[in-house]
């Protein structure tokens, strides 16, 4: 719980009772490697804080083919944009994972009894909404080895975390050519 209190700690102040109640609202919960925290078409309606692990929101394309969107590691929060409806992504365990979760209630709980709340979360949305910009805008017009090299750059912690398949497919290209790139630049 002391990461999450100190990662929300960066974008505001809270004083005993407020962090009191946060840790109150707030349940833990282990997701094994490779299970899925929810699925497509399935109503999501918490904020989950990855405490350890890394989790991908993946989909399938109209030809079937399994495509990684996003990657989220440690220190990072998460929540369906689209609220009150079914997710349209999977979100899966790529490492085992312990997550600290709300429920929407808990979470709008929150935001009716800390003052400044909302600013706080909209600073966090605002940190990952920039990040995530960040990191998927380079990948548009760059060749596969450039998006590779950025997505080291972008991602350092995940590419001895994270299999090769799921790399290639966020990147947009095979796992072949992936192998080829690497065994290019190191």
């Amino acid at each position: 719980m002391k990461e999450l209190i100190d990662y929300i700690l960066q974008f505001g102040t809270l004083n005993k009772q407020q962090i009191e109640l946060i840790s109150r609202k707030a349940t833990e919960k282990e997701l094994p490697k490779n299970e899925y925290l929810v699925e497509a078409g399935k109503m999501f309606n918490e904020v989950v804080y990855i405490r350890e692990g890394i989790v991908r929101i993946c989909y399938y394309n109209n030809k079937g083919d399994e495509i990684t969107k996003y990657f989220i590691d440690e220190n990072h929060l998460f929540a369906n944009p689209y609220k009150g409806e079914p997710m349209t992504e999977y979100i899966q365990a790529i490492t085992d994972c312990k997550l600290i979760i709300f429920s929407q209630p808990d979470w709008n709980e929150l935001s009716n009894t800390i003052v400044g709340w909302d600013e706080i979360v909209n600073k966090i949305r605002q940190k990952g909404l920039t990040e995530k910009l960040d990191r998927r805008s380079s990948l548009v017009a760059q060749d596969a080895t450039t998006r590779y090299l950025t997505f080291l750059e972008k991602f350092p912690t995940l590419t001895n975390r994270v299999p090769l398949s799921y790399i290639a497919s966020y990147l947009g290209i095979t796992q072949q050519s992936l192998s080829r790139i690497r065994k290019n630049i190191h």
